[in-house]
């Protein structure tokens, strides 16, 4: 009787010792849910300033650069203005003409002041000699002034040069073009881009999973093919806090390298997240 309820007891032991060990095999099953790769930033560029489009240097598919020329404005005008105003910065005549006269005025004010202690001549025309040396040294000023002036102007006018050219604010490829040369330009976008370096993946989670899913965890994405059947890394970075009644799902993000851009945006794929 007594090895007949021992006999039991083990049979209870290791019966609970495999639904403990099921339960352990569950839940470490990860959570697998369908999502979409997209771009992780979509910008319209265009002109800071209004004009006639001299050339678009990208189109649709191109790679494109952060800080890339994508395209110019026609600014003969501007370029003219810009050199004008470079030729005035670059002036040095009119500030040597004021130190040669100034030196002048000084050497003849010295002059006149000893032959006014020798009462040689009278206090008038040592009188005219310092003002003219006070003179002197404010024309001198005045160009020095106008020097400085001109450099600002320069400075502006290579300002609004650069403006005539369109510069890409990402690194990433052209999703589309909206203008060609000749056309007019002012407050619509010439190109579309798309940063795909890195990719985010989207995924709406059913409301059942609040909690099991938080930001730092790590997951498997499985494009889609043509993809094939590669597995990548991404991690969540935003879990949202605001439930959708209407279909009972939070939306998460996840952001996945794609430093050689080989995965392509708008592929749907499975995001399987491990459980810590």
């Amino acid at each position: 009787m007594i090895k007949y309820a021992s006999s039991i007891a083990g049979c209870i032991i290791l019966i609970l010792m495999m639904v403990s060990a099921g339960a352990g095999i569950a839940d470490a099953e990860p959570i697998v849910i369908e999502g979409l790769i997209e771009p992780s930033l979509v910008v319209n560029v265009g002109s800071p300033v209004p004009g006639i489009l001299a050339s678009v240097k990208a189109d649709r598919g191109d790679m494109v650069k952060k800080g890339q020329v994508l395209a110019t404005l026609e600014s003969g005008v501007e370029r003219a203005t810009m050199e004008l105003t470079r030729a005035r910065a670059e002036m040095e005549q009119t500030i040597r003409a004021g130190e040669a006269r100034l030196d002048f005025s000084i050497r003849k004010q010295e002059r006149f002041e000893e032959l006014y202690k020798k009462k040689v001549i009278p206090f008038t025309d040592m009188d005219e000699a310092r003002t003219a040396s006070e003179l002197a040294l404010m024309e001198l000023e005045e160009a020095r002034e106008n020097k400085r002036i001109a450099a600002l102007e320069f400075k502006r006018s290579v300002a609004v040069v650069n403006r005539m050219s369109i510069h890409s604010s990402i690194a990433g490829v052209v999703m589309e073009r909206f203008l060609s040369p000749g056309e007019h330009v002012e407050d619509q976008p010439v190109l579309k881009l798309a940063q795909i370096h890195p990719l985010h993946v989207e995924v709406f989670a059913p409301v059942e999973l609040i909690g099991a899913i938080k930001v730092g965890m790590q997951a498997d994405i499985t494009p889609e093919n043509p993809a094939g059947q590669k597995v990548y890394k991404a991690k969540v970075t935003i879990v949202d806090r605001v439930i959708d009644a209407a279909s009972g799902t939070f939306g998460v993000r996840l952001e996945l390298p794609n430093p050689q851009y080989r995965l392509q945006a708008g592929l749907k794929c499975k995001v399987a997240f491990h459980k810590k």
